[in-house]
């Protein structure tokens, strides 16, 4: 099974990368597919690059979701 993870923009590379944040961890990846990456707003990103933009609510949301199910699986 394949996953994307929002990530936040925490800064965005001349070379067609960003890095993003999520739970305090920052990964590199590929802005190619999108059309205006922003320092500040999130992206699903899959295996390194990102595929979308997402609003942050929605972003939010998703983050919340993905947390439960580490919780959960931890019992």
């Amino acid at each position: 099974m394949c996953l994307a993870v929002p990530l936040k923009i925490m800064e965005i590379k001349d070379n067609g990368l960003a890095v993003g944040e999520y739970q305090g961890v920052q990964v590199e990846f590929s802005t190619l597919l999108l059309d205006e990456p922003q320092v500040g707003k999130y992206a699903i990103v899959h295996a390194g690059t990102a595929i979308e933009m997402l609003d942050e609510k929605d972003a939010l949301e998703t983050i919340a979701l993905l947390e439960e199910m580490t919780r959960h699986g931890s019992d």
